[in-house]
């Protein structure tokens, strides 16, 4: 069980530095504010009170959002017994209250955990992956998403929503003061010039780098719930048997995903696509290597 606990070391630690960069680049940009308006306090402050708004929204209402731009709809013990046995008593094994449970009418395998803490967390899995997996492979995928819910994966990925939207919005905020000219025509010197150079490029490139830094935690955590998944059943060929399944799924297609929550699911929610963009900003590691690193624990 050691290579399982490193495994679980290493992505949090490779998490919190990704994370780590998401601050960095909100700081440049209310720099760059500051730069604009000839006040860095100014600059700073709009990015810290954005952050602030943006982190209340999400925060309140996100879990409810989430539910229903995917379809998810509650469901009862007499409706799924074993979906709920099998939440409830890894629930009991992780140490947790038990997640509500919820069913989308989909063909495709897939399932996800939302909520802002295990307090009010949910768990999801679609009719395609009730219907096609045994229980031990269930109960994989169920401690995948319990892991999520334990770890505070799901109030992590919220934070990475709400740090890409401040990102974008304050680039957005450069970009439209650029081409207002609201610089101040004080100088047009060289020094200028560079500066507003790096704040042209730094607002075009930072939602860009944002959502990639985004989807490289997503990546991150997908792992590491893998890892913890293991721990919690005590069996990892589950977790690898149901991935194998989600895998060879001839239609993984989620009807109701999108973009905003493809990184929930514990599979791509879409049809998969081959390309060196599609791999830059893919939210899912592959799966393959994820059924590997379960096949050696």
């Amino acid at each position: 069980m050691r290579v399982h606990f490193d495994e679980v070391r290493n992505n949090k630690i490779k998490s919190i530095v990704l994370i780590f960069s998401f601050i960095i680049i909100i700081g440049v940009l209310g720099a760059v504010v500051g730069f604009v308006y000839d006040s860095f306090i100014f600059g700073i402050s709009l990015s810290l009170i954005t952050a602030l708004i943006y982190t209340l929204i999400v925060f309140k209402s996100g879990n409810k959002m989430i539910l229903s731009m995917t379809g998810a709809r509650p469901v009862l013990k007499k409706d799924y017994p074993h979906l709920f046995h099998t939440v409830e008593g890894l629930a009991v094994a992780a140490g947790i209250p038990a997640p509500k449970s919820y069913v989308i009418k989909d063909t495709a395998l897939n399932a996800f955990a939302t909520g802002k803490d295990p307090e009010h967390a949910a768990i999801v899995v679609t009719t395609g992956l009730l219907d096609k997996l045994n229980r031990q492979e269930l109960e994989g995928v169920v401690a995948h998403e319990m892991s999520h819910v334990k770890n505070y994966d799901i109030r992590f990925m919220m934070l990475t929503t709400v740090l890409v939207g401040v990102v974008t919005l304050i680039s957005d905020f450069i970009l439209r003061s650029f081409l207002w000219g609201r610089i101040r025509r004080r100088n047009n010197g060289n020094g200028t010039i560079i500066i507003i150079v790096i704040g042209l490029a730094l607002a075009i490139l930072t939602p860009i780098i944002g959502q990639m830094i985004r989807f490289a935690i997503s990546r991150k955590r997908e792992y590491m719930a893998d890892a913890n998944a293991a721990i919690l059943t005590r069996y990892p060929v589950g977790l690898a048997n149901a991935l194998k399944k989600i895998k060879a799924d001839p239609d993984p297609l989620v009807d109701k995903a999108n973009k905003a929550t493809a990184h929930l699911f514990i599979s791509t929610p879409f049809r998969k696509k081959k390309s060196f963009v599609t791999k830059m900003f893919a939210t899912h590691p592959p799966i393959e290597e994820r059924i590997k690193r379960l096949q050696e624990m």
